[in-house]
């Protein structure tokens, strides 16, 4: 029996870099679907659409697999039965493009809640909407005493919105489900037509806290397109972006992770230790999140005089104080007694839906896209990616502070030794597909681009998040409505980079 990765590979190619797309006539890509089933099956990581066919991004161990399949008649078979992965993917297909796919698992309205002029706005000829929108449907819920406690879309502070359905017994939940898009921004839409310079500030606006990780893949998907290569020097300042960005983050996550335990101490350090990286980044770079700094073909501003010393400082203060920090949450018998076995993500769980970043390796999988399939300049870099298995909030809080250290390292290694020479390069009108990846704080971020004449024609950009929401939804099964902020802080998802 064909496996998929050999299905997927006996189908004729298109051109696309750096992996050529198979293109799977219809039987073929129903026979890819059943062969996901497979224990030992390629993981999907994306699935997305444009007018005319559907797309899939998979990994069959270090080797990348693109597959595309013709919609008849506004259909195709769904992958969601053998891959639960794809579920929230068909759902997004659905609303903005009109595909529906047969057999799905689940093909409730996501991102569309009603209040579009038109339905499938990114089909060639959207229709109006004739009738007003369906109140939100939940999952049924079964058994007897059951309650719900909704939170949502509306929350204090500057949480990103969202629905948070739990249902649960007494104070143990039974499930999560998570409604989200109502950051629905258009983006898609909006990059169509535009140059990938001018579509840039697009996919640096996705997720705000991403910035700097979504514009290297922008970037490096539109390099692909246009056969064109960053100058040395420009990729080692997107990586020194990229590492700065990493380091405020995960800083910021474990303040929030140990605040939620009510532990009141080492937020505050945490955070103090955060700001001091914005502002070193702020001096570098001219902006605190480093958006717009990274453009296609480049960077679009050299390091500015002194940013590295503002940096470096940044990075001597957390070295002094971080050991410390460790060891306070270590030797901290009831924060330990707090984190340890709750929000529990199985190993077997995590490689089902091919979680990356720190909800995968929590959880034994030690994908990384520095290392593979890698890009300039980690290639001439060494540095470790943490991997734990208990796969609970601990473990979560545990990866973050050992990247913290390696992200430490790098740049402590990267900053001496910046490449001389210019910082960008044009990319030709051209046409051309591409695919570009970057390992942001989160995990492996995917973006595809398609040009015509040097103008984007078509375009998706996957957030790691698209697969964490449902681990989350999960995690909380069996545990404490009290355990449902400490879990979501400790995943983290984002709202922005899913809803478009």
């Amino acid at each position: 029996m064909s496996t998929a990765a050999d299905i997927i590979r006996a189908a004729p190619t298109e051109p696309c870099h750096p992996w050529p797309r198979h293109l799977l006539a219809g039987e073929q890509w129903l026979a890819m679907a059943a062969a996901l089933a497979a224990a030992d099956a390629p993981s999907l990581l994306a699935l997305w659409a444009d007018t005319a066919r559907v797309y899939a991004l998979l990994q069959a161990a270090d080797t990348w697999l693109v597959a595309s399949t013709l919609v008849q008649d506004g259909r195709y078979p769904a992958l969601s039965p053998q891959c639960p992965a794809a579920c929230w993917f068909e759902r997004m297909i659905r609303d903005l493009w009109g595909h529906t796919a047969d057999g799905a698992r689940d093909l409730r309205p996501w991102l569309d809640h009603g209040s579009w002029p038109v339905t499938a706005p990114l089909s060639p000829r959207p229709p109006s909407r004739l009738s007003p929108a369906a109140p939100p449907e939940f999952l049924p819920v079964e058994g007897e005493d059951h309650h719900q406690i909704a939170l949502g879309p509306v929350h204090g502070g500057i949480n990103e919105p969202g629905h948070f359905r739990l249902s649960a017994i007494g104070e143990t939940v039974g499930r999560l489900e998570v409604r989200l898009g109502w950051l629905h921004k258009g983006t898609l839409g909006l990059m169509r037509g535009k140059s990938p310079r001018a579509a840039a500030r697009f996919a640096a606006r996705l997720s705000g806290d991403s910035t700097v990780a979504h514009a290297v893949a922008f970037a490096r998907a539109a390099e692909a397109a246009s056969s064109t290569e960053a100058p040395p020097r420009a990729a080692a300042l997107r990586a020194v972006m990229a590492e700065l960005e990493r380091l405020a983050n995960h800083l910021g996550d474990c303040g929030a992770i140990v605040e939620a335990a009510a532990f009141p101490f080492l937020p505050a350090r945490y955070l103090w230790h955060r700001e001091t990286l914005l502002r070193a980044a702020l001096a570098a770079f001219g902006h605190r999140l480093m958006m717009d700094v990274v453009v296609p073909g480049g960077v679009a501003a050299d390091i500015a005089p002194g940013g590295a010393e503002a940096i470096l400082r940044a990075l001597a203060a957390l070295a002094e104080e971080l050991p410390d920090l460790t060891r306070i949450h270590e030797e901290s018998a009831s924060l330990a007694e707090r984190l340890a076995g709750t929000g529990i993500v199985p190993p077997a769980l995590a490689a089902a839906f091919a979680a990356g970043g720190f909800v995968g390796r929590a959880s034994g999988r030690g994908d990384d896209l520095r290392r593979a399939p890698g890009c300039p300049p980690y290639d001439t870099l060494t540095f470790e990616v943490p991997v734990r298995s208990e796969g609970d909030v601990e473990a979560r809080l545990r990866i973050r502070l050992a990247e913290i250290a390696e992200s430490m390292r790098l740049l402590l290694a990267l900053l001496p030794a910046l490449p001389k020479g210019e910082v960008a390069a044009s990319l030709p009108q051209t046409s051309g597909e591409g695919i570009g990846w970057a390992e942001g704080f989160r995990g492996d971020i995917w973006h595809w681009l398609r040009l015509d004449g040097g103008q984007i024609s078509a375009a998706f950009m996957r957030d790691p998040s698209w697969l964490h929401w449902p681990l989350l939804e999960a995690a909380m099964h069996g545990t404490g409505v009290g355990d449902f902020e400490l879990c979501s802080r400790s995943f983290n998802g984002a709202v922005s980079g899913v809803d478009l």
